[in-house]
């Protein structure tokens, strides 16, 4: 009886020290904690509720604590928009643009390391622009101008934000050719080497202007691409003073003409001109720029006839002045030539070819009239020509 109670006094006491022992360590004995993982977290860029979302905004969907199992994006004619998920799981991006006045629903599922799936949803709408500017483009499409030719891209509506426009066209060469961008007015944005053309180059025109912003609510409607080739250097030049007209092609002299310019009263106008037009016969009407018929004006059928300026001027066939070319100027801003030597010109220009005039006593060809970007200085060119 004795025994067994101070063996229950013996027990108690080492419990004792052994608590005491554990309290002088510092080795508390942690309180029950749970030990499940937390679950995946999703997140979506734009979020839940954006609007106004640009087209070229990035569309991406993220997971932590986890991973994307499945993404679905669809606009909402239920049309399912291509996208690419990350292998590892942590993350999913749109591989398309968007589209204007669109409403857009991501619904992600993600597994956390519970494996336990959960499931998000996000919707968002685009910008709905308040114009749409298509752009065209000189030259076309697999074409082989000449050496003077500049690009040309024309947007069908002003355009404010002019860096994001020059920003939106790539210009490609092959070789290499420095060149530079020059607005026109707010719709006409022009690109121009140094100096002409090399021969042969290969030229790319990249226009990337969809989804891009040009101010005022105006939004870029379509890409477009063109490819052309620069051919043989055709530059004519015509001399006022010695009333000929001289061709080089590649740089060797190829032929030589008697010519009439403009007459004292109606001169041609002095500069680099560059040709935009062919034809065989074509109807020269002087009302178009501002002689009545009455005045002096005139509407006749011309063969053979080639442009070089917007303001009228054109290389043609002349058979009533074959008596006075290579003597005098007679003609109202035209170069006359002899038919045999205007088909000749006509066949063997072509679109972007240099026709220099000189010596005709007139003005100086407008930068404006046609293609007169090399009336320009570089200098100047290199400003840009915003206004």
């Amino acid at each position: 009886m004795c025994h067994r109670e101070v063996g229950k006094v013996t027990s108690a006491v080492v419990m004792v020290v052994l608590v005491a022992l554990a309290a002088c360590t510092g080795q508390d004995v942690p309180p029950p904690t749970s030990s499940a993982p937390p679950p995946v977290s999703i997140a979506f860029d734009p979020g839940d509720g954006a609007a106004n979302v640009p087209p070229l905004q990035p569309v991406r969907v993220t997971a932590s604590n986890g991973r994307l199992v499945d993404v679905v994006m669809t606009n909402e004619e239920g049309r399912q928009v291509a996208g690419q998920l990350a292998p590892d799981g942590g993350g999913w991006a749109a591989a398309e643009p968007l589209g204007y006045g669109r409403t857009y629903t991501l619904t992600a599922t993600g597994e956390g390391r519970d494996n336990r799936p959960v499931t998000s949803k996000a919707t968002f709408t685009t910008v709905k622009p308040a114009a749409m500017l298509t752009v065209a483009t000189d030259p076309a499409e697999g074409e082989v101008v000449g050496v003077g030719q500049p690009i040309v891209l024309v947007f069908d509506g002003p355009v404010a934000n002019k860096d994001v426009a020059e920003q939106s066209v790539r210009i490609t060469t092959t070789p290499a050719v420095d060149g530079a961008f020059h607005w026109f007015d707010d719709q006409q944005l022009h690109w121009r080497p140094r100096e002409f053309w090399p021969v042969g180059t290969q030229v790319s025109v990249d226009a990337r202007v969809y989804g891009r912003d040009f101010g005022n609510g105006a939004y870029g409607a379509e890409d477009r691409r063109t490819n052309f080739v620069v051919g043989n250097a055709f530059v004519a030049t015509a001399d006022g003073a010695t009333h000929q007209m001289t061709v080089t092609i590649n740089g060797e002299l190829v032929n030589a003409m008697p010519i009439s310019m403009g007459s004292p009263d109606f001169p041609s106008n002095n500069g680099v001109h560059v040709v935009t037009e062919r034809h065989s016969q074509f109807l020269m009407d002087s009302t178009t720029y501002g002689l009545p018929l009455e005045q002096g004006g005139y509407r006749m059928l011309v063969d053979w006839a080639t442009r070089i300026s917007n303001g009228g001027e054109f290389v043609h066939s002349a058979p009533w002045s074959v008596g006075d070319q290579g003597r005098r100027n007679v003609s109202h801003g035209c170069i006359n030539l002899a038919p045999g030597y205007a088909k000749w010109f006509h066949d063997t220009v072509k679109k972007g070819d240099v026709v220099i005039v000189t010596n005709s006593g007139g003005p100086a060809l407008q930068w404006w009239d046609g293609y007169g970007d090399w009336q320009v200085p570089w200098e100047t060119w290199v400003l840009g020509g915003r206004r």
